[in-house]
Formats: C-alpha cells, structure tokens, sequence
C-alpha cells in the first residue's frame, strides 16, 4: 500500500535524473571540443551513451538501484518515442524504429560495458567511442574522440563514487565536458 503513495515521488525522481541526463548530453562542449556530430544521430548517442553511464552505474548497486536503472532505461525509451512522434513518424513505424533503437542501446551498452572491465584491453573504449559515436575506424579516432574516451572513463570513476541516496534524490554528477585545449585540432 505505501508503495502506491510513493509512485508518483518515484516518477518525478526519475525525470529529474534523465532530465540531468540529457541536459548533459546537450553541453555544446561535445559537438564542439569533442567534435560528436552536431545531428540527430549525433545527439541520440549522447543521449545514449549518458542513458549508459548511468544505468551502468546504477546496475552496480543494490535491487532498489537496479530497479532505478531499469526506470531510467523506460524514460529514455519513453523519451526516444515521443521523439520519432514529434518528428512525424507515423504509428505504424514508430513500434519498428523502437525496437531498433533498443537493439541499439543494448548494442552500444554491452560494447561500453565490456570496454570499462577491468581486464579489457587499454584501447577497448577508444574502440567503442570511435565505431559507436563517431562511426569511424578506431585508427581514425583523432584526439576529440580520444578526449570523449577520457571523459567517459572519468564519468564512470565518478558515478562510481556517487552514493546511492544520491540518486534516490533523482540528482547525478557529471564531469564538466572538456576536452582540452585544441583537442579539435589534431
């Protein structure tokens, strides 16, 4: 019964926490300095790639955190959806799209995630960032994309320290999006 009164609390933390999300996917830091495509393509990876960096976190803690997780896999999937609506994609292909854009994230979720073990190889994240956001060769990566790499390893160092209540409050932390001084000019 309590759990019922606490839905609507629930909810609202969750679209704090995804609101934080793509906030930070939209920082003009990343289709600048990081030079990630400034499109919807573009875009959608960032908001991907955040989605990730949370859930992957969040996957780490206890059922209540793994619960958060898999809300704040619906809100982007909710997200997402609405998205393709306002686009003008018609109800007949949004369910086709959907399905494609899950196989996506659980694609690129499982390529990060493999990449940030402990015993994978040193350029596994380069690997994933150049193929997965910037669908190149990871030979052709350049030091935005390398940069970006940085600032995925450091997201994920830092969600890793942030306390569970943290979350509960529909907060989450971000490192500032810097790539670094002419990391644009290779």
């Amino acid at each position: 019964m309590l759990n019922l009164f606490r839905r609507p609390e629930r909810r609202a933390t969750i679209q704090r926490l995804y609101g934080v999300i793509v906030a930070q996917a939209r920082q003009p830091a990343f289709y600048t300095d990081f030079a990630v495509p400034d499109t919807i393509e573009g875009r959608f990876e960032l908001v991907l790639l955040h989605t990730f960096l949370v859930c992957h976190r969040l996957k780490s803690g206890d059922e209540a955190s793994r619960d958060m997780s898999q809300m704040v896999f619906d809100a982007f999937l909710d997200d997402m959806d609405r998205t393709l609506r306002e686009m003008g994609v018609g109800d007949l292909s949004v369910p086709k799209r959907m399905k494609k854009i899950g196989q996506a994230f659980y694609g690129r979720a499982g390529v990060f995630d493999a990449a940030l073990q402990a015993d994978a190889a040193p350029d596994a994240l380069d690997e994933a960032v150049a193929r997965n956001v910037y669908e190149v060769e990871p030979a052709a990566l350049g030091a935005p994309g390398r940069a970006l790499a940085a600032y995925v390893r450091q997201a994920v160092a830092g969600l890793a320290a942030t306390p569970a209540e943290v979350f509960a409050r529909g907060e989450v932390h971000f490192p500032a999006p810097n790539a670094g001084e002419g990391a644009v000019h290779d």
